[in-house]
């Protein structure tokens, strides 16, 4: 069962030190073996592509990209509620992500001189979205819809086959929602690599977004240059700050709506209460027991769950800061106190009505998040993501020749004299 620490400014921090080794820990062998696939793509295309899909899916789609008639023929076989959910949540994302977007300017000088900077989305994007058993359309409607926001030129995504070599409806009704303008029916590490590098029907992309297991997150990363990616995720965390007036019941269902993830996904429960402690191990017991994947939530919550009692809730956030965690709950009497204390966060969820699966499917902040405590340094998925940015420069003959000194003094400094010279050839 989950672990009781009580805080003593040692033990608590032993903690985040094992759980940053099971972050950063990654399987050797995996990266000789994506290696492989991805020089196999990059030489023979769609070809080696389809064996893959044989091998690792079980059965090769007649043809990889999905038409516009099979589309809407997945599309008519969903469940017509599911239809109108992801509608409502799709409205909610645009809603929260139309906020973030971002213009370009021009500004000028009273000696003519004008600058500025242009934004603009990305050509083209790629999206990978698992399939199988972690099928999950939510991340297809929060990768694609900020990307659209953002002017992306054109969007292709990546799931793999079902067994039967058919595509998942559910995945395809919320990528046509998004506005997903091209579909391909092809999955792990062999899919990242047709992205990036192209193939014959596959087009290469400028960036790869999206979920996947360790072969995905292996590709994207030793793919990065050749592209970019959003980031490499880890296990799912979720941090829960609580003081004496939360509820229990909540709290333990909460931790463990991240800990069926994986079992190595994290779930952390900070309180200054020693009794509510104990009554959220009780309910971790008796709830998992109702649970279908109960054998997983014990397991994520035997070795990286754990109950932190801290002796106030000052010492509460300031853990809170140190281990900057994907996902925080704060349920306590005022959560919207800690609002701007609570600096290290992907997302932050306030107050008992507030849960974490909220932000997962529907309210429309982002659920693309970062994790193993890049917190620290790194944002949620955005429109910023799928947006690039040049600036721009005009200067009069009258306005360089003004500068022109300290330009060259700039560059003569630096030994560069070429740098120099690039403005004295101007005025001699």
């Amino acid at each position: 069962m989950i672990t009781t620490v009580i805080a003593d400014g040692k033990k608590e921090y032993e903690f985040i030190d094992y759980l940053k080794k099971r972050a950063q820990s990654s399987d050797k062998n995996v990266i000789p073996v994506v290696s492989e696939i991805l020089e196999n793509v990059r030489e023979n295309g769609d070809a080696a592509v389809r064996g893959y899909t044989v091998k690792f899916d079980g059965k090769a789609p007649d043809h990889t990209e999905i038409t516009a008639d099979e589309i809407d023929s997945l599309i008519a076989s969903c469940d017509s509620a599911y239809l109108d959910t992801i509608k409502k949540a799709a409205a909610n994302i645009a809603d929260f992500h139309q906020r973030q977007v971002q213009q370009s300017w021009l500004t000028t000088k009273s000696n003519g001189v004008m600058m500025g900077q242009r934004v603009r989305g990305l050509r083209r994007v790629g999206i990978y979205v698992p399939g199988g058993t972690a099928a999950y359309p939510s991340s297809v409607l929060m990768n694609a819809i900020p990307a659209k926001i953002a002017g992306v030129q054109e969007i292709v995504m990546c799931t793999p086959p079902q067994k039967d070599g058919t595509a998942n409806p559910n995945i395809i009704a919320a990528a046509k929602l998004a506005g997903v303008d091209r579909i391909f029916l092809m999955g792990g590490a062999q899919a990242v690599a047709a992205l990036a590098y192209g193939t014959e029907t596959v087009p290469k992309v400028d960036k790869i977004v999206g979920p996947g297991n360790i072969f995905v997150a292996t590709a994207k990363k030793l793919l990065y240059g050749v592209v970019d990616i959003d980031m490499i995720a880890g296990p799912s965390e979720i941090l829960i700050v609580a003081d004496k007036t939360a509820n229990p019941k909540f709290l333990a269902a909460d931790l463990m709506s991240q800990a069926e993830h994986d079992r190595l996904a994290s779930s952390i429960l900070l309180t200054d209460s020693p009794e509510l402690a104990e009554q959220t191990k009780a309910e971790l017991a008796r709830q998992a027991a109702t649970l279908e994947r109960e054998e997983i939530i014990h397991s994520s919550l035997d070795n990286f769950g754990a109950i932190i009692v801290c002796s106030d809730l000052s010492q509460v956030i300031d853990f809170a800061n140190e281990l900057a965690p994907e996902h925080l709950e704060v349920c306590c009497a005022n959560p919207m106190e800690y609002v701007g204390k609570l600096d290290n966060a992907g997302s932050v969820f306030l107050g008992n009505y507030s849960p974490e699966p909220l932000g997962d499917y529907f309210a429309g902040p982002n659920h693309v998040l970062p994790t193993g405590g890049t917190a620290r340094f790194f944002s949620p998925l955005s429109v910023d993501s799928f947006v690039k940015k040049s600036s721009f420069i005009y200067y009069t003959e009258e306005a360089l020749r003004a500068d022109a000194e300290d330009i060259i003094r700039f560059a003569d400094t630096e030994g560069l004299t070429a740098h120099a010279n690039s403005i004295k050839v101007r005025f001699d």
